[in-house]
């Protein structure tokens, strides 16, 4: 089981906006809890939280008669931390994230996977989620994050294993089972946006089996989630779609068809993985309450969630 959160005084001097001076103080009259590995000091999240919420409790005449003005930490400066990606699991992520870092925004980029990386690459995120299969390799992501942030060291990070295929109306009456089964007279296909990892399934599927584009009627029409294609296929307006098993779950009127399992990941600089925003973000990853709550809606294999599967 992995350790809680917990921090340097100097990390909690920079999230207090105070001194270090001061928090080894507060450390001292018993305000803050703490304990000591060795010579080392260190403060877990949730004392830190208490402490917090204790500070905003007080009145400001107990907090004069209670605390030194320039004990006060100052009001938090905004701060955020930018995820890319769209799978529901980034939801569930960032509430647990916000519980344990209340002074942190968790925001949400729904790119996709080689937008995300882009993002990453360009600092505009500060992690992207991927799912993007290596046709040559027959591997997930490491060769597209090679690729796509060159010269930058990176820690790959799995999510969760899904279940990508085929949605087809209810019973599969056009009798769809493999990908050659897309230029069949009749069947009409929706396509997801480029960039996106079920597109680069696709696009790698079709080149590897010699399969012109041209000859997949709905090539050129896009959606940009997995949930819109399941629509798309539900509502009769193509027959077949490309996506994961957890949007066929919520969608009715439509089969899922399973294809090929795949790898959806996070990815990090390694510059930032000491920061305490991302030790959060492996705590919770790895924690029981985040692991349960995503079990609980089906179609995901966390066999290896929270692992690091890879550094660049």
């Amino acid at each position: 089981m992995p350790d809680p959160l917990s921090y340097t005084p100097e990390e909690v001097a920079k999230i207090l906006k105070i001194s270090r001076f001061t928090v080894y103080e507060m450390i001292k009259r018993g305000d803050l809890t703490a304990y000591r590995i060795g010579r080392k000091v260190r403060v877990e999240a949730p004392d830190l939280e208490v402490y917090i919420k204790k500070s905003k409790s007080l009145s400001p005449a107990a907090q004069t008669q209670a605390v030194r003005p320039f004990d006060l930490p100052a009001p938090p400066q905004p701060e955020g931390l930018i995820i890319c990606g769209q799978d529901v699991i980034l939801d569930i992520l960032t509430r647990h994230l916000e519980k344990v870092l209340p002074y942190i925004r968790f925001l949400r980029n729904y790119a996709g996977s080689i937008d995300g990386l882009m993002a990453l690459y360009r600092g505009t995120a500060n992690a992207a989620t991927t799912h993007l299969w290596d046709s040559d390799s027959d591997t997930y992501n490491v060769p597209y994050v090679r690729r796509l942030l060159p010269g930058h060291r990176t820690i790959i990070i799995n999510l969760a294993y899904r279940m990508e295929g085929f949605y087809v109306a209810k019973g599969n009456p056009k009798e769809i089972r493999g990908w050659q089964d897309l230029t069949k007279h009749g069947v009409r296909f929706v396509n997801r946006e480029r960039g996106s990892g079920a597109r680069v399934l696709l696009d790698e599927r079709l080149r590897s089996l010699g399969i012109d584009q041209r000859d997949v009627v709905g090539y050129n029409q896009e959606e940009t989630s997995h949930l819109a294609v399941a629509s798309s296929v539900a509502r009769g307006e193509a027959d077949v779609g490309l996506g994961i098993e957890k949007a066929a779950l919520q969608v009715r009127e439509i089969d899922f068809v399973p294809l090929q399992k795949e790898r959806y990941d996070l990815v990090i600089r390694r510059e930032d993985a000491d920061q305490p925003h991302f030790r959060a973000l492996l705590t919770v990853l790895r924690s029981p309450a985040f692991r349960n709550e995503v079990a609980g809606m089906g179609g995901y294999d966390l066999s290896h969630t929270g692992e690091i599967l890879a550094e660049t």
